[in-house]
């Protein structure tokens, strides 16, 4: 199996649009490609899954160990031909400016994998050669595959580019890409559209492969990846799921669709069946449910349908007050939260489990790593246990109420304390952070136990 990672000189430079194009022309060559993504990132992992047919995987050297990380990648490239990993920002970007932790650099070493360097050559000439001779020499335990121009204004453009490389650097240019709007994916807030509200198409998909096609000589570039080797396994784990006990609701649509593949399988793993429902579109929660997970993603923009469906929001809440464990992050928060104002200050009525009102802004309200320690027991864990996880929202709580009781101390990566967050109402638990049950698998298991418990007692209701 070979691989490489996709990595940038800086966010924004074409790391994504290269990505799905090696990935979508990987695939039509016949290869099996296995795609990650570095970083607490749901959009791109979609996009990936949905052109190689092979779910995308979050690599992530802060939330997630060394072991976890190598252990994940070895487990999902077993049956690869190739692993194509996006990176995260710039090639060097991480969690301060004194070391290497958690950027992709830092994942490439881990894995043992040469690096493709995106530049964007706009507005650049001889300059984009000083740019390629400062990564390639910043860190010389890095390898690289070679280097491509983003953003080009011509073949001209190129070729000038070309020979300034000459000489003075010592990877090879694979080609570049001329300057169009029409292959770009839009964005909005929380970064680029989701695949499902742009849906990229057999035609996108097409054209993506034929840009790298077209203009990338592949061929040199897959020929000379070596074969990829890893550290030897310190242990071996078995991943097989127990016998399904407990039915746990997922909810799955355009407003809740952040969840990372890791939590889900963690939760198979400790025998729960997932059913996936709609909270915009199904009237009724699915049968026989022993707990329910609510996602992030975007529910102020599906305010209006999940609000008119009143029938599903009342029985979240009475399976609320029933005691029924429901987990809910970030716009799965929102939803179980009383109310909800968008952006132009409309109001829209939620499912009421915590009876708080959250209000959309036009400015980023917190971005970052989180690292949560539990001070409660809760249905993810006891008391003490620490998780870590990612936390970045537009919308924020304008209406608190003290009687609900706190459950998580919360530090950012560097130590920093953050107000106590993550609310206990009966056994709902909500918070803004989005947790990876990677970095602490006891907590998909707790979740199941506790799913079990709510079980037994809704077994002895009936």
């Amino acid at each position: 199996m070979k691989g490489l990672v996709v990595a940038g000189t800086k966010s924004g430079c074409g790391k994504t649009t290269v990505s799905l194009g090696f990935m979508a022309a990987l695939n039509k060559r016949g290869l099996k490609v296995a795609p990650f993504k570095v970083g607490p990132d749901f959009i791109d992992p979609g996009h990936h899954t949905h052109i190689t047919g092979t779910v995308s995987r979050n690599l992530d050297g802060w939330m997630l160990s060394k072991a976890y990380n190598l252990e994940c990648f070895r487990r999902y490239t077993e049956s690869a031909d190739i692993a194509i990993v996006e990176g995260v920002m710039g090639l060097f970007d991480g969690y301060d400016g004194r070391s290497e932790a958690g950027s992709t650099a830092q994942m490439a070493k881990w894995l043992n994998l040469p690096v493709v360097l995106m530049v964007d050559a706009k507005s650049m000439a001889r300059s984009a050669a000083a740019v390629v001779s400062g990564f390639e020499r910043f860190d010389k335990d890095l390898v690289f595959a070679g280097v491509i121009f983003n953003n080009l204004g011509s073949s001209r453009h190129l070729h000038y580019l070309q020979e300034a490389l000459t000489d003075n650097v010592q990877m090879s240019c694979l080609g570049g890409i001329l300057y169009d709007d029409k292959i770009s994916i839009p964005e909005r807030h929380l970064g680029l559209v989701t695949q499902q509200d742009h849906l990229l198409t057999d035609k996108n998909i097409n054209t993506l492969a034929s840009i790298i096609e077209e203009n990338i000589d592949l061929d040199k570039l897959v020929n000379n990846l070596h074969h990829v080797t890893l550290p030897e396994e310190e242990k071996h784990r078995s991943f097989h799921a127990e016998e399904r006990k407990v039915r746990i609701g997922v909810a799955r649509d355009n407003a809740f669709c952040f969840y990372y593949q890791d939590n889900l399988d963690l939760f198979e793993q400790n025998g729960a069946e997932l059913i996936f429902f709609s909270p915009i579109s199904d009237k009724h929660l699915p049968q026989e449910l022993d707990g329910l997970y609510f996602g992030g993603g975007y529910p102020e923009l599906n305010a209006d349908r999940l609000a008119n469906n009143a029938a599903l929001r009342k029985e979240i809440k009475k399976n609320c007050t029933k005691g029924m464990p429901i987990y809910g992050e970030c716009g799965g928060f929102m939803y179980l939260c009383e109310e909800l104002w968008d952006q132009k200050g409309i109001r829209y009525p939620m499912s009421g489990c915590f009876p708080f009102t959250t209000k959309m802004s036009t400015r980023l309200k917190t971005l970052g790593y989180r690292e949560i320690t539990l001070t409660k027991d809760t249905i993810i864990g006891e008391s003490g246990q620490r998780i870590r996880g990612h936390e970045f929202h537009y919308s924020e709580l304008t209406k608190l109420s003290t009687d609900v009781v706190t459950a998580y101390q919360i530090s950012d990566r560097v130590g920093m304390k953050k107000p106590p967050d993550g609310y206990l109402v009966n056994r709902t638990l909500g918070s803004y952070n989005h947790l990876h049950f990677g970095s602490q698998q006891e907590a998909a298991k707790y979740f199941v136990e506790s799913c079990l418990t709510y079980q037994g007692e809704r077994e002895k209701r009936v």
